[in-house]
C-alpha cells in the first residue's frame, strides 16, 4: 500500500536559507524536520550545528556506520556531553542531596562495562517475560481503547495523546514492572524531566524543575527496589533487583536505580510518542486507516504495519555519540572528542535505502532495515516488547473507532522541545465508534 498524503514533517520552514544558517535548534525545524534532514543529506550528510555545537549524522550509510563502531564512537562520552548540557555540575548536586543520588545511566555506557550490563538487563526482556505481558496489556490497551472510544461519542474532542498515548503506555509500563498503585500524572511528569536532559532546548530553571522531578522519581524507584528485595515478585523490578550472571554478579544499587529509571522512562515515552505518532497518521490518512482495520486480523499485515510505521515516523530523532579518536565519517574529518547527533529519523528517510521515502509503504521490501531501534549494541533492548505493544494499541483501537480526524489544523500541532525526539504534546481530534 502507497499513501502519499504529506506528512507533519513535510514542510519547509527555511525556504531559501543556506545550510549554514539553520540549525535543529530552531523549534519549526524539530516541528518540521524533513525538508532540513533532505538538504543534510544531500548537502552535508556530516554537518557541524554551530548553534547546538554537535555534528548532525544524517545519511543511512553513514549511521549504521557509525552504530557498529562503538569503538571510536563513544556512546558513554556522547551521551554524557548531552546529559543536562551547560547545568550539569547543578544537576548532579540537587540529585546528590535530594534524589537518594546522582546515578549514571549504566545502560548508556562502553565495552566492555556495557557488555556485563546488558547481559544482565537482557534477563528482564526474555521472550518468555515478553510473551507472559502480551494478555495483561491487550486487556489494558482494549479497556482504555473503550473509554477512549466512549468519551468521543457524540461529536466530542478526544486528545490522542493525552488520555490515550501516555496512559496507555504509563499503564503498561507499570503493569510490567509491578507497579500496582501509580500517579500517571507524575509518571508524565518524570518522563518529561528525564527527556529534557537530553534534548538541550532547557534553560536553568527548567533544569531545576525538572530535576526535583528526577528526584522524587528516584525516590519512587528506591522505595520499589527496598520492597523487591524483601519481597520478590514476578516482574522486572524484581528481576533487576535479583539479576546475577552464572558467576554469582549482581547489579550494583546503583547500577539497579539507573536500569530501571530507565525502563519506566523509555517503555513509556518513547513508545507514548509512536503511538501518538500512529494515532496522527490514521488522522490524516483516511485510506491507511481503512486498510489496517480491513487487515486487522491478519497477523503478516499487522507486524509489517508496526515496522513500515516506525520506519516512517520513528519515536526518536536522534541520539549522541562522541569521537574517541580522529576519524573520517561520510566525507567529513572530525577530531577526537567531536559530539555527534545520530539522526536516526534522518536515515530512515534516506532516498537512498528506502524508495519513495515520504509514503506509508507496508509493501516495501527492505521494511526491517529501519534503524528506528538503532544498531549494533546499543540497539534497544526493550524492541521486541514495544512492538508488541504498538501491534496491540494498533489492532484494539481500530476496532473500535472509524473516521479519525484531526480537531485542530495541522499546523497548530505542538511538539515537544527536544533534539532527541519528535513528539506530539498534544492530539486534538474527532472519530466515531464502530457500531
Amino acid at each position: 500500500m502507497n499513501s502519499s498524503q504529506p506528512s507533519a514533517g513535510s514542510a519547509c520552514p527555511y525556504s531559501g536559507k543556506p545550510l549554514a544558517d539553520l540549525s535543529l535548534t530552531d523549534p519549526l525545524i524539530q516541528a518540521y524536520p524533513t525538508s532540513f534532514y533532505q538538504t543534510l543529506r544531500s548537502e552535508e550528510p556530516v554537518h557541524f550545528d554551530a548553534k547546538l555545537g554537535m555534528w548532525l549524522v544524517s545519511r543511512y550509510e553513514d549511521i549504521v556506520t557509525l552504530l557498529r563502531d562503538p569503538d571510536t564512537y563513544s556512546d558513554k562520552h556522547g551521551y554524557e556531553a548531552q546529559y543536562a548540557s551547560g547545568y550539569f555540575e547543578e544537576f548532579k548536586e540537587i540529585l546528590e542531596r535530594e534524589g537518594g543520588g546522582f546515578f549514571s545511566d549504566a545502560i548508556k555506557s562502553d565495552p566492555p562495562y556495557h557488555t556485563r550490563i546488558r547481559k544482565l538487563l537482557e534477563k528482564a526482556f526474555t521472550a518468555h517475560r515478553v510473551k507472559a505481558l502480551e494478555p495483561g496489556i491487550t486487556k489494558i490497551v482494549a479497556d482504555l481503547a473503550d473509554k477512549f472510544a466512549e468519551k468521543a461519542a457524540n461529536g466530542n474532542v478526544v486528545d490522542g495523546v493525552k488520555e490515550f498515548a501516555i496512559p496507555l503506555t504509563i499503564a503498561v509500563i507499570c503493569e510490567q514492572m509491578g507497579i500496582d498503585q501509580y500517579n500517571g500524572e507524575k509518571i508524565s511528569r518524570w518522563s518529561v524531566a528525564i527527556t529534557a536532559q537530553i534534548g538541550r532546548m532547557q534553560n536553568r530553571e527548567s533544569m531545576i524543575a525538572n530535576a526535583k522531578e528526577i528526584c522524587d522519581l528516584q525516590n519512587f524507584i528506591i522505595a520499589q527496589m527496598k520492597d523487591r528485595e524483601q519481597s520478590p515478585r514476578e516482574d522486572m523490578i524484581s528481576d533487576l533487583v535479583h539479576a546475577s550472571t552464572e558467576d554469582g554478579e549482581k547489579l550494583t544499587f546503583a547500577e539497579a536505580v539507573s536500569l530501571i529509571r530507565a525502563l519506566i522512562i523509555a517503555g513509556n515515552d518513547t513508545t507514548a510518542t509512536a503511538i501518538g505518532n500512529l494515532l496522527f497518521i490514521l488522522a490524516t490518512k483516511p485510506e491507511l486507516a481503512q486498510e489496517l482495520y480491513d487487515n486487522v486480523e491478519d497477523s503478516r499485515y499487522m507486524n509489517r504495519f508496526v515496522e513500515e510505521l516506525l520506519r516512517y515516523a520513528p519515536p526518536v530523532r536522534g541520539l549522541a555519540k562522541m569521537t574517541t579518536c580522529e576519524t573520517e565519517l561520510g566525507g567529513q574529518k572530525l577530531p577526537k572528542g567531536a559530539h555527534m547527533l545520530v539522526l536516526y529519523a534522518s536515515g530512515n528517510a534516506d532516498e537512498t535505502r528506502f524508495e519513495c521515502p515520504q509514503q506509508f509503504d507496508t509493501g516495501r521490501g527492505n521494511l526491517g532495515s529501519h534503524v528506528a531501534f538503532g544498531v549494533g549494541i546499543h540497539r534497544c533492548i526493550g524492541a521486541s516488547l514495544a512492538r508488541m505493544e504498538i501491534n496491540v494499541a494498533a489492532k484494539e483501537l481500530i476496532k473500535r473507532v472509524k473516521n479519525i480526524k484531526l480537531a485542530i489544523p495541522m499546523d497548530e500541532l505542538k511538539y515537544q522541545p527536544t533534539v532527541a525526539t519528535h513528539t506530539i504534546e498534544s492530539l486534538p481530534m474527532l472519530l466515531e465508534r464502530r457500531v
